[in-house]
């Protein structure tokens, strides 16, 4: 299989199994270190509590923009 042909069969994908796809071939070029991964699920599963909890509230994306916008450019 030539590589344009592998690409162009694996743009066709949908865009989770593209993002898989994506994560796997990066991962293959800079294999994560165990622990540090580890220690990111841990706090990605205590973010996600903290949100389902209401401990903490999200914001807007446009909002903190213009906070950073407005911050730095006046």
């Amino acid at each position: 299989m030539k590589i344009k042909d592998l690409i162009e069969e694996a743009t066709s994908l949908p865009v989770e199994e593209r993002a898989m796809v994506i994560d796997s071939l990066l991962k293959s070029l800079n294999p994560p270190e165990l622990e540090i991964e580890k220690k990111w699920v841990s706090v990605a599963k205590r973010r996600l509590e903290e949100l389902r909890s209401g401990k903490v509230k999200t914001i807007q994306g446009e909002e903190v923009f213009e906070k950073i916008w407005n911050k730095f450019l006046k």
